[in-house]
């Protein structure tokens, strides 16, 4: 990578766990988190910092890589445009790579670029001294990513989801949005699938709370509690702790002109601006309230601003509410709503409000986890918080506040005076956060049992052995055509003849590479027929096995690697007794392609398919082929992948392999930087999604000669890149 500024990182310790964590959304930076900037910059990008901080101190663990993705927006400023950054002295640091745009986009609009970051991604850890022991995702576009790279490397995946597809769609639909409202806004079904092959391939998901296993992963086709263990996070012991009789709290000096009493108790609610975050009902809740007026202040911190206008349509919407609120019960003098706070005032407001004998509260329609909660418990306040989600074990652990129905206000009234007028009841739950917090939720346990449950997982793997040598004449080519043989190669004979004519032209510098779904005997009476030679790469079976040069020389390598937690005869018998699918002949079967007919009218669609193989808890993948073949492979091979690792054995960027494709069996060979083209023969099939994505040329002519205008359009034989607009 070139052009982003490179902070020096501490020395690596040359043994112990390599961990590669993978947080893709939002701004990751080793200080001063922007937390609440905006939607994705919020709990997840600081719990992964200080994951990454406490796992590096661990004595297990050698070294810890950050992974996220690389910004160049001046407005969000030069540090995200840092290669690389230190995370400290212990051997962590953030890793950036490119990713799409170069301008800063929500996460939402990150799906098409997912691939190519998987690619770039990929290249980076090939160039490194050490292989991952294991890659880490954390959420689900990040999860997308780390399914592939676990499945290349052949190393163990541990996912964290930190808030979930399914979840989030019944709670929007609750509130009335409609399905294509949803899926348009926030590209849920394509979360949502990721969520459903993460399951499907980690041997490992870390959970913050036990109610996050129940009610949100019991929501998916793959839920498999017994691949899950709940270990909460932890808290910053050193910056969160109890007021001392001489603090000073210099931001107290923002809440002067809001406040007409100011020295009375405060109830404190922190968090984003965001309407789940129900800070309405709280306001509404204190309005209604004249006791609790008359017991404590309200000092709500909802994010920064300058000017409300500014903002995006979201917070705009929820802040603004909130000041009519005020006004509407008539709260001046009572509310305190400042503009600004700096992330290292954080813990200076929670022991001001403290010291001051305040309560701190979440009101949160749902909350996953709640951080916030344990810093304000670690710093002595009592806390009243939602009962849905992460609060009801953060409650029953530190036995320091109440539950309460977000929905109900006089509810979260009650509880909020029973701490504001008892001295007995605040000390009390006080004493029991500071000190439970520390027993249940240090970074220190948390990277133990951490390290702990991942020590084993390792052994279960084999990671991708050195091949043997491949043919001189394939290594000194520097790229390569690739291309399927049904409705892509085959179909036009005199176009065929001359790009063939082409590419012996151009053989010192270009290997040809024939990808395809047949196997090996007839893909090559095909290849007769048509007079096509023996390719110097033949990938074949959909993926699953690959040969070299003229004597066809097997990959023993990839046919051990694609055969991890593979099992023929369960695909066999899971789909035995399905309308709509009719085994292949023995003649298309191989060991790892189950191949079948398919009905569309009669059969489940390709969706339930793959949802019965999850929830039968078997590892592999169903695919469609022209709308009538049905194929079900190891989740590790595909054509995608196999091409992947034979550009890895040969050395070629994939930036300079032009593959042509005509069906969805080909898709991911076509996705991240490979340069593609789609034959106009098939532009209306399969592969009709993929029309809009850069480095996607649909052609203007059929078959072969669709391949050679790609050749032209992206000038193969000379810059090999996708021309200028």
């Amino acid at each position: 990578m070139n052009g982003g500024r490179t902070i020096s990182v501490p020395a690596k310790r040359s043994t112990g766990i390599t961990i590669c964590l993978l947080s893709i959304h939002g701004l990751i930076r080793s200080r001063d988190l922007e937390l609440g900037r905006d939607p994705d910059t919020g709990g997840q990008t600081k719990y992964v910092i200080d994951l990454a901080r406490a796992l590096a101190r661990h004595p297990d663990v050698g070294r810890v890589k950050l992974v996220t993705r690389l910004i160049r927006d001046d407005t969000v400023g030069e540090d995200y445009a840092r290669e690389e950054e230190a995370l400290g002295d212990d051997g962590a640091s953030i890793i950036r790579i490119p990713l799409g745009p170069d301008e800063y986009i929500p996460k939402e609009q990150l799906w098409d670029h997912l691939d190519s970051f998987t690619d770039n991604l990929m290249h980076w850890l090939r160039r490194q001294a050490h292989t991952p022991t294991v890659i880490h995702s954390h959420y689900a576009d990040a999860g997308y990513v780390g399914v592939r790279l676990s499945n290349l490397l052949g190393v163990p995946l541990v996912h964290t989801g930190h808030s979930l597809g399914r979840d989030k769609r019944k709670r929007l639909l609750a509130r009335g949005i409609s399905r294509e409202q949803i899926a348009r806004s926030y590209n849920i079904d394509r979360r949502i699938d990721a969520e459903e092959e993460v399951l499907a391939n980690a041997d490992l998901v870390i959970t913050s709370t036990h109610n996050e296993i129940e009610q949100q992963y019991g929501l998916y086709n793959y839920y498999d509690p017994e691949r899950m263990v709940v270990i909460p996070p932890g808290t910053d012991l050193e910056q969160f702790k109890p007021p001392r009789a001489n603090d000073d709290y210099p931001f107290s000096k923002q809440l002067e002109r809001f406040l007409t009493d100011p020295d009375k108790p405060l109830i404190l609610a922190l968090s984003r601006a965001d309407e789940r975050k129900n800070l309405a009902a709280l306001i509404e809740a204190y309005g209604e309230s004249p006791e609790l007026q008359n017991a404590a202040n309200l000092l709500i911190i909802a994010g920064n601003r300058d000017d409300i206008r500014e903002l995006d349509n979201g917070p705009q919407s929820v802040l603004t509410d909130l000041l009519l609120i005020v006004d509407a019960y008539d709260l001046y003098g009572r509310v305190a709503l400042p503009k600004h706070h700096k992330p290292d005032e954080v813990s200076q407001i929670y022991r001001m409000v403290a010291a001051g004998g305040g309560v701190f509260i979440n009101p949160a329609l749902t909350e996953p986890f709640g951080l916030t909660l344990l810093e304000a418990a670690a710093t002595g306040l009592p806390l009243v918080a939602t009962e849905n989600g992460g609060p009801v074990d953060i409650i029953r652990n530190c036995q320091c506040g109440e539950l309460i129905d977000p929905l109900n206000k006089a509810e979260m009234a009650s509880a909020l005076l029973k701490y504001l007028d008892s001295k007995a009841l605040w000390q009390q739950a006080s004493a029991n956060g500071i000190e439970r917090v520390r027993e249940h939720y240090s970074w220190q346990n948390h990277a133990n049992a951490y390290v702990a449950n991942i020590r084993d997982l390792a052994g279960r793997y084999t990671p991708l052995e050195s091949a043997p040598p491949l043919p001189r004449t394939l290594r000194y080519r520097d790229r390569s055509v690739v291309t399927d043989l049904d409705q892509s190669l085959i179909g036009d004979d005199a176009a065929l003849a001359r790009l063939l004519a082409v590419l012996r032209e151009n053989r010192k510098d270009v290997s040809f590479t024939i990808a395809t779904g047949r196997r090996v005997d007839s893909a090559l009476a095909l290849m007769k027929k048509h007079g096509i030679p023996t390719p110097d790469i033949f990938i074949t079976s959909l993926g699953t096995r690959i040969q070299y040069g003229e004597a066809l020389t097997d990959d023993d390598v990839w046919t051990e690697h694609i055969d991890h937690d593979w099992s023929a005869r369960r695909v066999r018998l899971a789909l035995s007794r399905l309308p709509g699918l009719i085994l292949q002949d023995q003649r298309q079967q191989t060991p790892f392609k189950i191949s079948y007919y398919y009905d569309r009218d009669h059969a489940p669609t390709l969706d339930e398919l793959n949802t019965l193989l999850r929830q039968q808890e078997i590892t592999a993948n169903a695919g469609l082929s022209f709308g009538q073949f049905l194929d079900v492979l190891p989740a590790r091979a595909s054509k995608g992948q196999a091409l992947r690792y034979v550009a890895q054995r040969l050395e070629i960027p994939l930036e300079q392999m032009l593959v042509a494709g005509g069906s969805g069996a080909d898709e991911d060979m076509m996705r991240g930087n490979t340069l593609a083209v789609v034959m106009h023969n098939r532009h209306h099939e399969e592969l009709s999604p993929l029309a809009n994505m850069d480095r996607i040329y649909f052609a203007r002519q059929d078959y072969a000669a669709g391949i050679l205008e790609a050749i032209e359009y992206y000038d193969f034989f000379g810059q090999c890149r996708v021309p200028d607009a």
